[in-house]
């Protein structure tokens, strides 16, 4: 299914952007789509797939060492975008790897720390997740009650994280707590003793996802797992940033797919005799659907252009999630009503993305504080 591009955006693109994005686009119609729906249905996340995601070059997409592809970002967004086509669920386990465990380790890490993690997670031998947002602190993740102590040749870690991505089949987490008065970051491997997962299970959105919560009890990790460039809330943010620029891009996927859907489906359902197409309550629908997705496009080509430039502050990156998850959202409730009943079935995608995208909204910060500078609240990783 090819893409939506009303502008034609695909003209001022590169050669390698366009590739990347056909690549992925072809990677979720014969990957993704054939088994998301049982997979969302049965709340499980398709495990196999980490392989075929990594064999694309979409683990590490952003990494220049280390066997990364080194995409900039623009073609890093629309691989996002193409993703969330498929479903929030993959794009989200596509974020976390990238941009909240390969992108720490690359950014704050020492070399021998890059040189052990970064290629396993490239490769995708190795999954991370991303632990910040604990069960009394979200959107103010300063409030984290999750501590460290050193102790001799180790730190010990006490507290909990809540809503996190991929914690029951990761192989590391990167832990953000208090050591001495500043949050630092810390590699928290699977196995160790003193660290516990449980699955979040009864989930109505992001069911294909696998989120889960930590528990930190005395857990004693080695001094030489502290990302040691880690030096207060600012770091953990920075992480956030790369994560809710994919965000903004790949929430336009799932908001295409719902226009798309509602729009066939428009042109072939019978009402009175006539196609519900052809009724101008209908078409507002769509003529609203369409444009929404084109202006979040124009907002996203112009801030992955000013990101190349190293010109795209948080306020920037904050505004484009925003805006585009509520356009995403609206797109997603109007296809489901043009469906009608039809709308409420794991048949088509408007259900699924309309469940998704309400969590899509609330985490990594919704960007709804007043002040620009204020816009870096978290909520689930």
């Amino acid at each position: 299914m090819p893409s939506v591009d009303f502008y034609d955006i695909e003209s001022f693109l590169t050669d390698e952007e366009k590739l990347v994005r056909k690549s992925t686009a072809r990677f979720v119609d014969q990957e993704i789509l054939p088994l998301i729906r049982d997979c969302f249905e049965q709340g499980q996340f398709p495990g196999g797939i980490i392989k075929k995601l990594s064999e694309e070059a979409i683990l590490g997409a952003s990494l220049q060492t280390h066997g990364g592809a080194g995409l900039g970002p623009m073609a890093y967004g629309l691989m996002m975008q193409e993703l969330e086509r498929g479903d929030s669920a993959i794009r989200s386990f596509v974020s976390v790897q990238n941009n909240l465990v390969i992108y720490p380790n690359d950014r704050f890490g020492s070399r021998e720390q890059r040189d052990r993690w970064l290629p396993d997670l490239v490769s995708g031998k190795k999954v991370g997740c991303f632990g910040l947002t604990e069960p009394d602190y979200g959107s103010d993740p300063s409030g984290m009650k999750t501590h460290a102590v050193k102790d001799g040749n180790s730190y010990v870690l006490n507290g909990s994280k809540m809503w996190i991505t991929n914690a029951g089949f990761a192989d590391l987490s990167v832990i953000w707590g208090y050591l001495d008065g500043t949050i630092r970051g810390f590699i928290v491997e699977k196995g160790i003793p003193g660290i516990t997962v449980q699955p979040i299970h009864h989930k109505f959105s992001m069911r294909a996802s696998d989120t889960g919560e930590i528990h930190l009890n005395d857990c004693r990790i080695p001094c030489e797992n502290l990302l040691i460039k880690t030096d207060g809330l600012g770091s953990a943010l920075s992480c956030l940033n790369q994560a809710r620029y994919g965000i903004a891009w790949g929430v336009l996927g799932a908001a295409a797919a719902c226009y798309q859907e509602a729009l066939e489906y428009s042109k072939i359902r019978i009402m009175f005799g006539r196609p519900i197409a052809s009724f101008q309550l209908v078409q507002e629908k769509l003529a609203d659907m369409i444009t929404g997705i084109t202006g979040g496009q124009l907002m996203c080509y112009q801030l992955g252009r000013l990101m190349e430039k190293g010109s795209a502050d948080h306020s920037k990156i904050s505004m484009a999630k925003r805006n585009n998850v509520r356009v995403a959202l609206d797109v997603a409730r109007k296809a489901r009503d043009i469906l009608g009943a039809s709308g409420i079935s794991v048949e088509y995608n408007a259900i699924r993305h309309m469940l998704n995208l309400e969590s899509v909204f609330t985490y990594e910060g919704t960007g709804l504080h007043p002040h620009p500078d204020s816009w870096e609240g978290n909520n689930g990783d």
